[in-house]
């Protein structure tokens, strides 16, 4: 396992915020996992922890919205990833709008898209949610300079991992 965190530890993909909204509620979390997973027809994968709210909110949701932040957006990452839905609403102070299949879209990310989820699938103590991007948008003003692991690094999780 030594060798595998070796590995591990040189990664430094970008962070995402999730978003989920479902039977009146709506949830959000910060997450490192989530990639392309596929070329024709193009679909995205993101990883939610079965302990999260998100993950509670997501598996009865139709849609996801995905976001990127800025570099500079550690703030907005702090919210998403060291509070937990359970006790604090997210959303109060964050500027939003419903876009496709009632998605919650962060107006101030400088990226982002709604999939409709086409499955789900598990991965150990994470749920993989396929996605099938049906809106998108973004600042074409921003930087390009993305939140990454490493600036996120000093956020304690609102979940514990285990």
């Amino acid at each position: 396992m030594a060798r595998m965190d070796e590995f591990i530890d040189r990664l430094n993909p970008e962070m995402y915020v999730v978003t989920a909204a479902a039977g009146g509620e709506r949830a959000g979390c910060l997450v490192g996992f989530a990639s392309q997973c596929s070329l024709r027809p193009v679909r995205f994968v993101v990883w939610l922890s079965e302990l999260n709210h998100t993950f509670r909110v997501a598996r009865n949701a139709d849609v996801l919205a995905v976001h990127l932040l800025g570099r500079e957006q550690h703030a907005l990452a702090e919210l998403f990833g060291g509070h937990t839905g359970d006790r604090t609403d997210k959303f109060g102070d964050v500027r939003l709008r419903e876009a496709y299949g009632g998605a919650l879209v962060l107006r101030d990310a400088p990226a982002w898209f709604v999939g409709r989820i086409v499955t789900r699938t598990g991965g150990g103590d994470h749920i993989g949610f396929v996605l099938d991007p049906v809106e998108w948008g973004g600042d074409e003003d921003h930087d390009g300079s993305l939140l990454r692991l490493s600036d996120a690094l000093t956020i304690d999780p609102g979940h514990p991992v285990d």
